[in-house]
């Protein structure tokens, strides 16, 4: 039997809920976090996967196609209320729900098949309960802030990084999308300007991370226009390592370096 109550995001959403205690609401709509007007002028209210009340807490789990085109589930061609087609409305929504929900005095904790024990295609195909209990109790007790020993991974500190870039992006008029290379962490567009970006969480191989992300960056330099840009998204530890490449240098390859501190914030480092 199919259906929503068998998929993969439920079962997540199940284990959620035993490592709370509580029993999440899913699909919660909230007023406050609405979709784009449509014909008629009505916004509808955007669901969350899933939200307890008790805990203050929303969990998205976000499969594949939040992070990278899948023609399947973007119906290419066809546009949607926003003027754009699905794929870049997904990310235009899910970058509201980043903005909106911690700006509502709640946690976000984002969840991804990356997290979990998921094969090639994102989908979780073991379920190995006990190990994925595991993780998801070590996901929630960090996006709580009751972690005695957060032992974040690297994997997990990058989601968050690219998550407080994406919320920054959105509040300075930027709308995330699609990107164009499936490897790009995240892509934007403002009017004619398009900014690609590649991050980078905490890591005991700092500078070598950076070189790498370069190499990455200039991989992903296919557009001749000089309203394109680029971007290396990296938290503080990283920061030193990221502007050893000389500011000349990055300025003439139109690449901007963002810093993303332990706290959320973004700032462009000009140095």
């Amino acid at each position: 039997m199919g259906g929503r109550e068998n998929s993969d995001e439920a079962y997540v959403l199940d284990l959620c809920d035993e490592v709370l205690g509580e029993q999440g609401l899913r699909q919660h709509r909230f007023d406050w976090l609405l979709g784009d007007a449509g014909a008629t002028g009505t916004r509808t209210r955007l669901p969350v996967d899933s939200y307890w009340p008790g805990h203050k807490l929303v969990v998205e789990y976000r499969e594949m196609q939040h992070d990278q085109p899948t023609p399947f589930f973007d119906k290419p061609g066809r546009l949607t209320v926003s003027g754009v087609e699905r794929g870049e409305q997904r990310a235009l929504y899910d970058a509201r729900r980043d903005a909106g929900i911690p700006a509502h005095g709640l946690h976000l904790l984002v969840i991804r098949p990356a997290d979990l024990d998921a094969n090639s295609r994102g989908r979780l195909h073991r379920k190995d309960r006990t190990a994925d209990l595991k993780a998801v109790r070590s996901l929630l007790a960090a996006a709580r802030g009751t972690d005695a020993s957060p032992q974040t991974s690297w994997a997990s500190d990058e989601d968050r990084v690219v998550d407080a870039f994406r919320r920054w992006l959105v509040v300075e008029g930027w709308t995330p999308v699609a990107p164009t290379d499936r490897h790009t962490d995240i892509e934007a567009v403002r009017g004619a300007q398009r900014l690609v970006g590649e991050a980078k969480g905490r890591t005991t191989e700092a500078g070598t991370d950076a070189d790498i992300a370069y190499g990455q960056l200039l991989r992903r330099m296919t557009r001749q226009s000089p309203d394109t840009r680029y971007a290396l998204v990296v938290p503080s530890s990283s920061v030193f390592h990221a502007l050893r490449v000389p500011h000349q240098v990055r300025s003439q390859l139109r690449i901007g370096v963002y810093e993303v501190t332990d706290d959320g914030s973004v700032r462009i480092c000009e140095a």
